[in-house]
């Protein structure tokens, strides 16, 4: 289901980095996310309720857009 949140995913298994790019246009990536946390956010039925539960305020991150 397409969310109203977030525009895309992505993982970078090799550095355990998660990247977000919300409809916003901002990008983030959250370090030292599990590959089973990305793939649960995948498979997640609303992508902007599981970031919210599982990566928000979790993670540390950054903005490269």
């Amino acid at each position: 289901m397409p969310s109203s949140v977030i525009d895309t995913i992505s993982y970078d298994q090799s550095n355990a980095i998660l990247k977000i790019r919300f409809q916003s246009g901002s990008v983030y990536e959250y370090m030292d996310v599990k590959k089973e946390t990305y793939d649960a956010m995948r498979a997640a039925f609303s992508k902007g309720t599981f970031f919210n539960r599982h990566i928000k305020d979790k993670y540390e991150f950054s903005r490269i857009e």
